[in-house]
């Protein structure tokens, strides 16, 4: 009886291995928002890390948190690196391009708890009286990450986080 339990464990396992290995190899998250101001009131909230505090959502994961900003105060060059406890991990921003009041690109490494690079990008596009934010995160998916998505997608992992800054950010921006 013990043998045929753990052949069907084992078996189980090596089925979520295999599925695992045949996800997709990359990911895309994505949330838009319309908030009440023009894109040039909403841009210095993304484009200049001093501004995160405000709005973002991993901000307040570790009172305790170290944060370091370097490079340009806003803009492409920009980096912010952070070290913090488990749920906040530790990683780096940079800022690879920022367009004027219409876009910012980031390049995202992760370091803890799970290594990653990924890219980030917030568009403002005007309408009518309201700006549409779209915050967009994308990048490759690692066998073990692939595996992982087996149990839950990486939509459902951050998406929310994704629907909170941006909440964040339209009621700093609407102040």
């Amino acid at each position: 009886m013990i043998k045929k339990i753990l052949f069907g464990v084992a078996l189980l396992f090596a089925v979520v291995l295999i599925y695992g290995a045949f996800k997709p190899g990359a990911f895309a998250v994505q949330r838009t928002i319309a908030i009440q101001a023009t894109p040039e009131k909403i841009f210095p909230l993304i484009n200049d890390y001093h501004n995160w505090p405000a709005w973002s959502p991993w901000e307040k994961l570790d009172p305790n948190m170290k944060r370091t900003l370097t490079g340009p105060l806003s803009g492409t060059g920009a980096v912010y690196e952070w070290n913090g406890n488990s749920k906040a991990g530790q990683g780096r921003m940079e800022i690879t391009e920022s367009v004027p009041s219409s876009k910012v690109a980031i390049k995202l490494d992760f370091i803890k708890p799970m290594e990653g690079h990924d890219a980030v990008q917030f568009a403002l596009q005007p309408n009518g009286n309201s700006t549409n934010v779209t915050w967009t995160m994308s990048g490759p998916l690692t066998y073990p990450g692939k595996v992982m998505t087996v149990f839950v997608s990486m939509d459902k992992m951050i998406g929310g986080d994704f629907e909170t800054g941006l909440a964040n950010m339209k009621a700093a921006a609407e102040k």
